[in-house]
């Protein structure tokens, strides 16, 4: 194989040729890391006037190969000529300076999704995500769903009964339904809390899914709410703190409005009580013990939920350009008398499980019906970094 692949729109004549020249190029990629080299893809798009050439090195290639050849066969349809070849060796992973090239403040969040991590930070993160998940960064499927919860892993089981799972006792066990091109659903257990809802969704990132769901329980906020009504997130008050240093309070954080509608219909096609509104994140789950200051910002922010990971997955959404939804449960009214208590929330998780999960579940066969290539993204990319087919 030769150490360079020149590849453009003049080299094929039809989908089957095109299909095969995208597979020849992850094949090489593949290989280029597989011998000890990061592999490195430039873009020259004669369609930009003032960004005509983008380029990126890549890591573990084939954990994404279903995004790569995506995104290089939507750059050659477009008329765009890719040159592929070895950049540099690979960086150990017990080389300090791992971490130097994976540095989040040296990122450039405006870098086309394509080159947005560099490739010591893929190699880390993926291998972390082993770590945490117990379960292969391949086996991770487009649509990746979080919970904090064992019982929707085992509606996830039931439901999937062949799904690929952790081969070890982990922190936060992943479950895959796998399908072709990587169309099936991932589901995590994240546990409970910021830090681990942060963790996860950096590592998650750098495989580019095409959604991301939160699939949580809440506290009800509001006196016409019930146990077992669902909330779905229009917004998100950001009291977890966790990447106030990293993002400003001051930007917007929104959930993907295509995944909302799909999630409101299915709702709705259900007949199911819900709402939709802001959620409250925190990082404190005894918050209630200081109540006065927490009703007061629960007040102004006019939140309908209180919960623990929503705005923090949200957030590193948004910072990564991955599509994001939250749908919670309401689980216990802590402000009306009705504190999550273990004997009524056992009861409550054995009669909502089940349909919590199908509703998400549900919702995303929606979204791959009308997306099947991915949901539209002009909302996660920045006012300089327009659209692949939009003038540049």
């Amino acid at each position: 194989m030769s150490k360079k692949l020149e590849i453009s729109n003049k080299q094929y004549s039809g989908e089957t040729e095109l299909n095969q020249i995208v597979e020849n190029a992850c094949d090489m990629m593949e290989k280029i890391y597989l011998e000890g080299d990061y592999p490195k893809l430039m873009v020259k798009r004669s369609w930009s006037e003032h960004n005509p050439i983008i380029a990126g090195e890549m890591a573990l290639p084939g954990a994404y190969r279903w995004y790569l050849k995506r995104e290089i066969k939507k750059l050659l349809e477009k008329g765009a000529e890719i040159t592929l070849f070895p950049s540099r060796p690979r960086v150990e992973m017990n080389d300090p300076v791992l971490f130097d090239n994976a540095d989040e403040d040296e990122w450039d969040i405006t870098q086309k999704k394509l080159f947005l991590f560099s490739p010591e930070r893929i190699d880390i993160s993926l291998n972390r995500l082993e770590h945490y998940t117990g379960t292969k960064p391949e086996d991770f499927q487009r649509y990746i769903l979080f919970t904090n919860y064992d019982m929707h892993i085992e509606v996830f089981q039931d439901l999937y009964p062949d799904c690929i799972k952790p081969d070890r006792s982990v922190q936060m066990p992943a479950y895959h339904h796998k399908l072709p091109d990587n169309k099936g659903f991932s589901l995590v257990n994240i546990g409970v809390g910021p830090s681990n809802a942060k963790t996860i969704s950096d590592h998650v990132a750098v495989l580019r899914p095409d959604a991301l769901v939160m699939v949580g329980h809440c506290g009800g906020l509001r006196n016409h709410q019930e146990i077992g009504d669902f909330v779905l997130a229009t917004g998100f008050m950001r009291e977890d703190k966790i990447l106030d240093d990293i993002l400003p309070l001051n930007i917007p954080i929104t959930p993907n409005h295509m995944l909302n509608v799909y999630l409101k219909e299915t709702l709705d096609k259900y007949s199911l009580t819900y709402r939709l509104g802001t959620v409250y994140t925190t990082a404190n789950r005894n918050w209630e013990f200081i109540k006065k200051r927490a009703v007061e910002q629960i007040h102004i922010s006019r939140s309908l939920a209180v919960d623990m990971e929503s705005a923090t997955v949200a957030t590193n959404g948004y910072r990564y350009r991955v599509p994001f939804a939250t749908l919670l449960c309401v689980s216990d009214k802590p402000l009306h008398g009705k504190p999550k208590l273990s004997g009524a929330a056992q009861t409550f998780y054995e009669n909502s499980k089940e349909m919590h999960l199908k509703i998400v579940i549900d919702a995303l066969e929606l979204s791959k019906a009308n997306n099947p290539e991915g949901l539209p993204n002009s909302s996660i990319r920045a006012i300089n970094e327009p659209l692949m087919g939009g003038p540049e």
